[in-house]
């Protein structure tokens, strides 16, 4: 959450609600942003008790798994005017990093590393965050109103203020789907003292369609419209710290951080474009590497060769436990076993836990490997 800059010599310009909105948007889309909406910072009383009400389900039915930080700070989580009660216009801004290919085509490479779309760039965070800002200094440089600015750096339901602000919807495998981007979109707010015209919130348009429920390997959605992280593979090889539970090991297939699945089967994606962002351009080494290469990393290594990206967030050995697993499942021994052999000494107990299962694995043909 960005702080109030100082105030500038020159007087602020004078606009009206709907001049000011019209500029913001300019300068968004000049800054490189792909889309800008504008929504009410406050919700209805009922809205807001219906959000507080899923939220509050969905952390007593365990859901969220390790990720505790759902389940506090709920009331502040499901309405911003709670986060700040200065706020009366949430600025949602959006990134396309649509990928030129199908980003599931790595998964048929078994001896490769499947990395999902979002990390194969620079880190998304920061590349946002400086454009936030610079939009915030807009906005206080020329019009003195106060400003706040979010990058999932506090509780701000980033999918249900998109879908306020007319960017898209949220799917039924919970993520945010557009009719001009498909599932391929960052998300950024900025919270504004002003209330300003807002755009038309947009409406569900999936109809009958499942395609991104029965394109998930782990048969993480309950229903539609609900997650259960503890079978997300994104949440397992990310946000889990621990042993994966083993009887999804398996199901893990190559993807060693994070997984595209439901997104890259959504239909919409057919409308979808190639990013233009140049920040976001697949890097060599992240474009399926080659697992046997990256089991040998140590920290050090770890750290150089992810610098500026999102998986470097995770360490080390939560990475390379997914890489023991995806050599587990390479059914491919002549290679993967000789990769594994230096972390079954591994100074990490996941990551020798890992390398144990692999092995077994592999020396199991008759199984059937997934």
């Amino acid at each position: 959450m960005a702080r109030t800059p100082p105030v500038p010599k020159r007087p602020p310009r004078s606009a009206t609600p709907a001049q000011l909105r019209d500029a913001i948007r300019d300068e968004a889309l000049r800054l490189g942003f792909d889309a800008v909406g504008f929504a009410p910072a406050s919700l209805a009383p009922e809205a807001r008790r219906e959000r507080l009400e899923q939220l509050s389900a969905f952390v007593a039915q365990g859901c969220h798994g390790d990720m505790g930080w759902l389940g506090q700070r709920s009331e502040e989580r499901v309405d911003p005017a709670t986060l700040w009660p200065e706020a009366r216009t949430v600025v949602s801004v959006a990134l396309n990093y649509g990928p030129q290919t199908d980003p599931r085509a790595a998964l048929a490479h078994r001896e490769r590393g499947a990395i999902s779309v979002y990390a194969q760039g620079r880190d998304y965070h920061e590349v946002i965050k400086t454009r936030l800002k610079a939009l915030g200094r807009f906005v206080w440089d020329n019009y003195r109103h106060d400003i706040k600015v979010f990058v999932d750096t506090a509780p701000v339901m980033e999918k249900p203020a998109a879908q306020a602000a007319g960017h898209g919807w949220q799917g039924k495998h919970t993520n945010l789907v557009s009719r001009r981007f498909g599932s391929w979109l960052f998300l950024g707010e900025l919270l504004l003292s002003a209330e300003l015209p807002f755009d038309a919130a947009e409406a569900d348009h999936c109809g009958q369609c499942r395609a991104c429920l029965d394109a998930c390997p782990t048969d993480a959605f309950p229903a539609p419209y609900r997650l259960d992280a503890r079978r997300c593979i994104s949440y397992l090889t990310i946000e889990h710290a621990g042993p994966v539970d083993p009887a999804l090991r398996p199901l893990l297939g190559n993807r060693i951080y994070g997984c595209d699945d439901c997104l890259a089967a959504c239909p919409w994606n057919k409308f979808a474009r190639q990013s233009r962002e140049a920040a976001f351009v697949p890097r060599a080494d992240l474009t399926a590497p080659l697992l046997a290469e990256l089991a040998a990393l140590d920290d050090a290594a770890f750290r150089s060769r992810f610098a500026g990206t999102a998986i470097k967030r995770i360490g080390r050995d939560r990475f390379v436990r997914n890489v023991a697993y995806a050599l587990g499942n390479s059914a491919a021994p002549s290679t993967a076993l000789p990769a594994l052999e230096p972390l079954l000494r591994d100074g990490s107990a996941l990551v020798r836990d890992a390398a144990h299962w692999a092995r077994e694995r592999l020396a199991a043909p008759e199984e059937k490997s997934i």
